[in-house]
């Protein structure tokens, strides 16, 4: 087990470094994946690890460690990194630079998060809006003043035995359908800190930051 956090940087545009850099720590095990090199300046970072085909960014043959993949694979650049990320025993991950632009590659990404929950690992993606990670098992609770807005989103079939307190619109022992995503835009009571539990199933927890809703 490595107890220090992996830190997946994907080519996805970054636009406020400032929030972004908030999320890292001085120890955490950073892997740029190709074009996600763009964002070292940005993100006053340098790699631990680089893994790439190089078909977006050039490679900057440096003395880092790098992995270079084949253009033609089944698993992407960041897919790849999170599969390397385990290999070298991570628990915690936090994705970054791995949504926005291309939706493919977005909700792929997305789907990391299914792909390191069944794998028993912590992660979370953070871009220039928002936080997301799934709400599967334990509790997660929001604090107020965290965020402007929560979401809940099924992306994994139904979810059910939902319970949501402390929130402007809380839930008893609900079910969230992939057909009928209503847990949309819900916010923390005044005072307060939501707590959100599942117990059948899994929810995509989004947490929408007030800078978004300029």
């Amino acid at each position: 087990m490595n107890e220090r956090r992996c830190v997946i940087i994907g080519g996805a545009e970054i636009r406020n470094y400032e929030r972004i850099r908030s999320s890292l720590r001085a120890d955490d095990y950073l892997i740029f994946c190709d074009s996600g090199l763009k964002h070292r300046e940005g993100l006053q970072a340098e790699p631990s690890l680089i893994v790439g085909d190089f078909d977006s960014y050039q490679n900057p043959h440096s003395d880092v460690e790098t992995i270079v993949l084949p253009c033609e694979k089944d698993d992407t650049d960041t897919v790849y990194a999170v599969k390397e990320g385990l290999k070298r025993g991570f628990e915690d991950f936090l994705l970054l630079g791995v949504t926005g632009g291309r939706m493919d590659h977005t909700l792929g990404n997305i789907y990391i998060l299914e792909f390191l929950d069944e794998a028993g690992k912590k992660a979370v993606i953070a871009d220039d809006y928002s936080e997301m990670q799934l709400v599967s098992g334990e509790t997660e609770f929001i604090a107020y003043g965290s965020c402007a807005f929560f979401s809940l989103l099924n992306i994994t079939g139904t979810a059910k035995e939902i319970t949501v307190t402390g929130a402007k619109y809380c839930l008893q022992n609900a079910e969230i359908t992939s057909g009928y995503q209503y847990g949309v835009s819900n916010e923390v009571a005044p005072g307060k800190t939501a707590a959100v539990s599942v117990k059948n199933g899994k929810l995509l927890l989004i947490k929408v930051f007030r800078e978004a809703c300029a």
